[in-house]
């Protein structure tokens, strides 16, 4: 694909505040008594459960959750659930398992939700097709997001922000649904004063690797953007713990290493530290945050200043929209169709 022309995966990419428009209403009428497990009192984990993008997107939602409820969560591939249960499932303790799917038709995810049954245990799916995973789930929440493109870009978006208003209800943290709510407007203004930047830093560098660092609950945010690389540009990408590059992996830095920081205000100072010493080092600088300062601005090589209300944890799915933008326009400088990548298929499908 030619520099300019136009794919289903960039529209996706750049529609998603309507679609997160919808997903809100949607999540928003759903009757919280139909979770027959989420009921007063009970302390129990809740087990976000996900392959690929989809365990990226488990990762951000159960450190939502955490930090919302104060309640355990975890993530877990959906493989490790019937192939190393006794690793993945605390024995003897009850549990809320979530499973995510967007077609609903994932095979290990079914596989998973079909093993919990097994087990007893009540599962709640959040899909955007519906499908089996519908069918074999004892609740459902199922989003009007439709993408045509064969990598998740506006479905992950708005799974996660449906997961996060659900468990900020669960908490009665209405000011953070609140900030959840003002994201579409917000984000609108946003792409289109910012995605230039975007373009104008993929043309200007050629990269040999492609680095993405979070903290907190971050860390699945860098994972789904250095995914995004890999599946876009089939670029070799690896995702860090942002306070965990400095020890070993840092010896991959050179000015052909791009090193993407997704940097909270909770732990802001700790990891501009870490920014400011791979710029020394001669790493080329990607930056997402919310706010900046001035030694941010001068060691970024590419900025992206959200300036969004509310906390940082309410900000995981706009800033995951710069790492889309940047794995598709890599890609297409590449010469390569992002809606039809290497080697991928729009779900994973065993047996077909």
């Amino acid at each position: 694909m030619k520099s300019g022309q136009t794919s289903n995966t960039m529209n996706e990419i750049l529609r998603q505040p309507e679609c997160w428009r919808r997903s809100l209403r949607t999540v928003a009428g759903f009757e919280l008594s139909d979770i027959f497990y989420a009921r007063k009192g009970e302390s129990r984990e809740w087990l976000y459960i996900g392959c690929g993008t989809s365990y990226y997107l488990a990762q951000a939602a159960a450190a939502t959750y955490t930090a919302l409820t104060g309640m355990r969560a975890r993530a877990v591939p959906a493989s490790e659930v019937y192939l190393c249960p006794e690793l993945a499932l605390r024995k003897g303790e009850r549990f809320v398992p979530v499973l995510i799917s967007r077609s609903g038709r994932t095979s290990e995810v079914l596989r998973a939700a079909e093993y919990l049954k097994q087990l007893g245990v009540p599962s709640l799916a959040i899909t955007c097709d519906g499908n089996e995973l519908k069918q074999v789930a004892d609740c459902t929440i199922q989003l009007p997001v439709h993408e045509l493109s064969t990598v998740m870009t506006s479905s992950f978006t708005s799974m996660l922000l449906a997961l996060q208003y659900l468990s900020a209800t669960l908490a009665g943290n209405f000011s953070f649904v609140q900030s959840l709510e003002s994201l579409p407007e917000a984000m609108d203004g946003l792409l289109k004063s910012q995605a230039g930047k975007i373009q104008n830093f993929v043309q200007q560098h050629s990269f040999e690797d492609y680095v993405y660092l979070g903290q907190g609950a971050f860390v699945g945010i860098a994972a789904e953007a250095a995914l995004k690389v890999m599946e876009s540009s089939c670029s070799y990408a690896q995702s860090f713990h942002t306070m965990e590059f400095r020890h070993g992996p840092k010896s991959i830095v050179s000015p052909k290493t791009m090193i993407g920081f997704f940097l909270s205000s909770n732990s802001y100072e700790d990891e501009l530290s870490v920014l400011q010493e791979m710029h020394d080092l001669g790493g080329i600088i990607f930056a997402v945050t919310n706010q900046a300062d001035t030694r941010l601005t001068s060691h970024a090589h590419c900025l992206i200043e959200m300036g969004l209300a509310g906390p940082s944890l309410s900000h995981l799915a706009p800033a995951v929209v710069w790492g889309q933008l940047l794995g598709v326009l890599s890609g297409i400088k590449r010469g390569l169709n992002p809606d039809s990548p290497k080697n991928l298929t729009r779900s994973v499908v065993l047996g077909e």
